[in-house]
């Protein structure tokens, strides 16, 4: 049986945060752009994105090297459509209403499926 490092594990957890945030800085971005067109690039926000996806990318490769088994660490990136729920309310303003608690309960239900057995404890 596959085992996976707390330490691997930890890092998709940052990395499924920072993908959240990363997301809503690209849209902050954009709400933010005059034109739509090359300005979005210059913008901070969208470059703070950038940087987001460029961090997860880092952390995706020390989960990795760290011992990390794929069916164990993407199931827990999945929690970025949650951090995406928790930051839009908190960020935007976008309700969170039942179904999508359901929706988050059954993604958390699946990642811990998904990882059961396959994680260090």
């Amino acid at each position: 049986m596959l085992k996976t490092p707390l330490l691997a594990i930890a890092c998709m957890l940052i990395a499924s945060i920072l993908g959240a945030a990363g997301q809503y800085l690209y849209k902050a971005g954009t709400d933010r752009s005059p034109d739509g067109g090359i300005s979005m690039f210059t913008s901070p926000w969208i470059l703070g994105g950038m940087a987001c996806y460029v961090a997860v990318m880092f952390l995706f490769t020390q989960a990795f090297r760290a011992g990390g088994s794929v069916t164990v660490l993407y199931p827990v990136y999945a929690l970025t459509f949650v951090w995406a729920a928790v930051l839009g309310l908190f960020l935007f303003g976008q309700p969170i209403r039942p179904v999508h608690m359901f929706g988050m309960i059954l993604l958390i239900s699946g990642i811990y499926l998904m990882g059961v057995g396959n994680a260090a404890s």
